[in-house]
């Protein structure tokens, strides 16, 4: 036996297709120059050649011939009568090439060689695949779903490569079923036990932030730049963007003509409000645009504490707020500064309340309007009406009512 068929004798052959044929046959090279030092001592005068293609592995072992009785290098001479044992043909002063049989190095040494280059070959899958997913480190991925678990989802890519998307890098909202598609972004390389483990994210401000410069081609352009992004997974998002071309609206841009721009990516987050807002330098406007939708009156700054009272009329309070507070969190981590909401000319905080348009995700957008048809706009106002009261001034009925009642206030009893 002259050559080997690494298909057959070496099984981590065939999973190798990502990494490139030169470093592999690299590898296999080093591998049995290994053995041949080993054995012989040297290397210098073996050629060991690699086929790629079809998997086979040669040694060719070079020695010159010279007269018998003038070896004085076995490893690269070979005497004339030993020569022509070989080859009777052979003449002094030719070099004589001969195959080296893999099982002249014994079982012990071939089952070594199968161990140690395994490992070289699964050390190489892991470096290729590091420097893979390094390199696109915040970039979007297609990936398949291939296992449902409580804490996390295993995905695969186009080449078998397993990711995973934890529970903490998942939007509330996201059910995911084996062999669907999903796009998320990958958030980092992560090593268990000296393996690679690729984490991706839905809910990274990059996943974003990567929607937008899909959908809005200025952005991929370079035209307009998104300056920052805050989000609050599946519920709202803030996305200050600037243009450095004068002719364009960066917001407008952004939305796109009836929302057409920005619908994709509310999809796919969810259902995720997202709020574009044109940056500025000046921090008491960018506080102000930080705040929709709710409008201001006015509002006292301390740029050193980086505090900021905001002053608004009464019904503008709730909408600055938002649900859970989620709208002037979100502000404050946009502008960088502790916001604080007071009701206009009484110098009070506002007792909390949420406007309905918050709760589109729960109760109907046909329900809010006939709510607010008769005058309730927040969560508080429809809460201060009795059941009787609501179901004489509306056309809802009254287990309607009920509902809607637990749904406002199980909200405001969970903050």
């Amino acid at each position: 036996m002259a050559s080997i068929n690494l298909i057959e004798a070496f099984q981590e052959f065939k999973d190798a297709e990502n990494i490139d044929r030169p470093t592999l046959m690299k590898v296999v090279e080093d591998v049995f120059k290994t053995l041949l030092r080993k054995k012989y001592g040297s290397d210098e005068n073996f050629d060991v050649i690699v086929n790629a293609e079809k998997g086979d592995l040669e040694i060719i072992r070079r020695r010159m011939i010279v007269e018998d009785g003038e070896v004085m290098d076995p490893l690269a001479e070979i005497g004339y009568t030993d020569a022509v044992k070989i080859e009777p043909d052979f003449e002094v002063g030719e070099e004589l090439y001969e195959e080296v049989d893999i099982l002249d190095f014994g079982r012990r040494a071939i089952l070594a060689a199968k161990q140690t280059l395994a490992s070289r070959i699964s050390d190489l899958k892991k470096n290729v695949l590091v420097k893979k997913y390094g390199d696109r480190m915040g970039e979007i991925i297609n990936a398949e779903v291939y296992q449902v678990w409580k804490k996390e989802v295993l995905l695969l890519d186009e080449e078998g490569n397993e990711l995973i998307l934890p529970k903490s890098e998942q939007i509330p909202q996201d059910y995911f079923k084996k062999g669907e598609s999903i796009r998320a972004v990958v958030r980092r390389v992560d090593l268990k036990n000296n393996s690679p483990v690729i984490i991706l994210s839905r809910t990274s401000p990059d996943f974003l932030a990567k929607l937008l410069e899909i959908e809005v081609p200025e952005i991929f352009d370079g035209l307009i730049t998104i300056r920052k992004i805050v989000r609050e997974p599946g519920e709202r998002a803030k996305v200050a963007v600037e243009s450095y071309d004068d002719r364009i609206d960066p917001v407008g841009a952004c939305v796109g003509m009836k929302g057409s721009r920005i619908h994709g990516i509310v999809r796919e987050l969810k259902n995720e409000n997202i709020d574009v807002i044109n940056f500025t330098t000046n921090i008491q406007l960018l506080i102000q645009r930080s705040l929709t939708p709710a409008k201001i009156s006015y509002m006292d700054i301390d740029n050193e504490k980086k505090h900021a009272d905001v002053y608004l009329k009464a019904d503008q309070v709730s909408l600055a707020i938002g649900r859970r507070g989620v709208n002037i969190k979100l502000a404050c981590e946009l502008t960088g500064y502790d916001i604080d909401v007071f009701r206009e000319n009484e110098g009070e905080e506002e007792e909390f309340d949420i406007d309905l348009d918050e709760f589109t995700d729960e109760i109907e957008p046909w329900i809010i309007d006939e709510l607010k048809r008769v005058g309730c706009d927040t969560a508080r106002s429809v809460l201060n009406l009795s059941a009787d009261e609501l179901e004489r001034r509306t056309d809802l009925e009254k287990e309607t009512i009920q509902e809607i009642r637990k749904v406002l206030q199980d909200e405001f009893d969970r903050g």
